[in-house]
């Protein structure tokens, strides 16, 4: 074969692979005529949806409350504020349905996007409860029973005990007919796990669950998350200068616009940087980067692992912790997975490979359950950049009809659309009052 010909080859070879990918993608899409404005999957995630596209959402009650889940537990001295875990509600005045809400990686109760679900399942009539991702570092110190998050069962216990604890706080003062869980990217995978639980505990019997952008597989997803820290220019030893150059760019930004700072602040600041989407992904990479860096450090003081910090080095409120930032942001996920958590579970676990660990990570682990259990459903993007190639077909073929697959949004960029939000409220409605 000449180089000509093996050239020839390459480009029909690549054009049936584009083409197959394609075919692939198209055939799992089970929304048609879809007007979310963003095509692109870097830009959806990062900017979300235009304010003009947004779902017309009210103002709720959300109120912030504190509980205490291990009342016996010290926390670190360094973790002085976070003894107790932190979580939001909307409650109405009358019997109504509750859904719990759990946010994803790294997010808080309070982050924008459990703000607007209970803003949109409040004005549909539910009690709301918003709860901080296990990822959060406020849960790892506050509601973890280990300490080391990232095990599917074992989150889904710690969740499940957070609902347990905060419903019985809330039970003497509101009336409830049904008890309904939903979460987004991690939260929805949590959510799963949290709902095969309930089935033998049976504290809420849950009526509806919805997973919204979830993973199949964490360590999948964390992979391609990791690898988009690459884009940046220079790679990872250029990473202080990238992010510098990113916030002196931002602050520009926001010192030339002649609008007060408002809801779409970051669509604007896109559209004055016209960033590529090879800086949209180091963008991306870099701030799933922050957040894995704080729940490794914080997990690493919870249970003295000697990974950043040396071990049996006690840490106070008044210790400088400029150097284990610097450490912990070159720390990758796939890093805290291989070096952290495997070791740290090992130990109680001798006869448990490496694989086995990261197998029981993955939606495929519960298959079966998610299958045949109708009280479920997802919604997806066929464009989700936290899925490996062909993994959006799992959600199309597991889930059947109770599978919605947006041809576009990108990583939960959609979220806030006004169809979404529409959606997300008549899986628990059936479309109309609760």
């Amino acid at each position: 074969m000449t180089s000509k010909t093996r050239i020839a080859v390459r480009c029909v070879a690549g054009v049936l692979a584009y083409l197959a990918s394609t075919m692939a993608t198209a055939s799992v899409v089970t929304v048609e005529n879809y007007e979310y404005p963003i095509s692109d999957r870097f830009v959806a995630t990062v900017v979300g949806t235009p304010v003009e596209y947004e779902a017309k959402l009210p103002s709720i009650p959300f109120e912030q409350r504190s509980i205490d889940i291990f009342p016996d537990r010290k926390t670190p001295d360094v973790f002085f504020y976070g003894k107790e875990l932190l979580y939001s509600v909307a409650l109405q005045d009358h019997e109504s349905p509750l859904i719990f809400l759990i946010a994803g990686t790294g997010a808080s109760h309070e982050g924008g996007k459990n703000r607007n679900m209970a803003k949109a399942f409040y004005q549909a009539g539910f009690h709301v409860v918003s709860t901080s991702s296990p990822t959060f570092n406020n849960f790892v110190t506050a509601a973890s029973y280990t300490g080391v998050v990232g095990d599917a069962k074992r989150d889904a216990e710690d969740i499940y005990r957070v609902f347990e604890k905060i419903w019985a706080e809330l039970e003497q003062d509101i009336e409830v007919s049904t008890f309904n869980v939903t979460g987004y990217s991690l939260g929805g995978f949590n959510a799963a796990y949290v709902a095969k639980l309930d089935e033998t505990r049976q504290s809420f019997n849950f009526e509806n669950v919805l997973l919204i952008n979830p993973p199949v597989s964490i360590y999948n997803s964390i992979s391609l998350l990791d690898r988009m820290i690459n884009n940046i220019p220079g790679g990872m030893d250029n990473f202080d200068t990238f992010f510098d150059n990113l916030m002196r760019a931002y602050i520009n930004v926001y010192k030339e616009s002649s609008d007060a700072i408002g809801d779409d602040f970051l669509y604007k600041a896109y559209k004055a940087l016209n960033l590529k989407d090879e800086q949209l992904a180091a963008l991306i990479g870099v701030s799933f980067r922050l957040s894995s860096a704080s729940l490794i450090f914080t997990s690493d003081v919870v249970v003295d692992f000697g990974f950043i910090k040396p071990k049996g080095l006690i840490l106070n409120r008044y210790s400088n912790l400029t150097q284990y930032n610097e450490v912990a942001n070159r720390i990758g996920f796939t890093d805290y997975y291989h070096e952290f958590f495997y070791p740290f579970y090992k130990q109680t676990e001798p006869d448990a490979t490496r694989n086995e660990f990261i197998a029981a990570i993955s939606l495929k682990e519960i298959e079966d359950y998610l299958r045949d259990t109708e009280k479920i459903t997802v919604m997806h993007n066929a464009d989700d950049i936290i899925l490996q190639p062909g993994e959006i077909e799992f959600f199309a073929d597991v889930f059947g009809t109770r599978a919605t697959i947006y041809p576009t949004g990108g990583h939960c960029g959609n979220m806030s659309y006004s169809d979404n939000v529409a959606h997300m409220v008549a899986v628990f409605t059936g479309g109309g009052a609760p």
